[in-house]
């Protein structure tokens, strides 16, 4: 499979277009960085910023599951349940630094699914090898990648653009690595976030 086609089925890519449209305020972000000194006195839209972020406490939601599902397949070799289970480690870290934010904004987080649900969206039954399995997540790596880039162009403030940079390299860098684990070539120049 593609990169573009990756990039065009992946619910993480919608969550990218939509948040082009709204933007997480400094604030939010201060405080998502683990920065609540930042975060004080500086102006917020606080319902779009505990929208945003729960869209994003969604989508890690998804990731978590995708590699619960991944790693009871028993699809993956003993390289890839390593993997699987950092990568899985780092997107529920990424959740409770969401979930958090959330509740420091005076919000409440959303909830997740059931595993049964995220495994008939992913359509987990498709699955017949490990390429399968490090192809979807490679999917969900490169929409979250997307997703967490797409807040940077608002963000005035060069340290509160550093948290969004360093939660994306997160997502690149097991997108990279699932990446040439498949064997495809290397995403095109300049193609994450655009």
């Amino acid at each position: 499979m593609s990169n573009e086609k990756l990039i065009q089925t992946s619910p993480r890519r919608l969550f990218l277009g939509n948040a082009s449209k709204v933007v997480l305020s400094a604030s939010a972000v201060a405080l998502l960085g683990g920065k609540d000194v930042l975060a004080a006195g500086k102006p917020a839209d606080v319902k779009s910023d505990i929208a945003i972020l729960n869209v994003a406490v969604g989508l890690e939601y998804e990731g978590i599951a995708a590699y619960a599902i991944a790693l009871q397949s028993g699809l993956l070799s003993p390289s890839h349940v390593k993997a699987a289970t950092k990568f899985q480690d780092d997107h529920k870290a990424h959740n409770d630094a969401l979930i958090g934010t959330i509740k420091k904004l005076g919000g409440t987080p959303v909830e997740g699914k059931s595993i049964a649900d995220y495994a008939k969206a992913l359509e987990v039954d498709k699955l017949k090898n490990e390429d399968d399995v490090l192809s979807l997540a490679a999917r969900l790596e490169l929409g979250a990648t997307n997703a967490y880039l797409s807040v940077i162009p608002a963000l005035k403030d060069s340290q509160l653009a550093k948290i969004a940079g360093r939660l994306a390299a997160e997502e690149a860098t097991h997108f990279a690595l699932l990446n040439f684990d498949l064997k495809r070539p290397f995403a095109p120049t300049m193609s994450f976030g655009a």
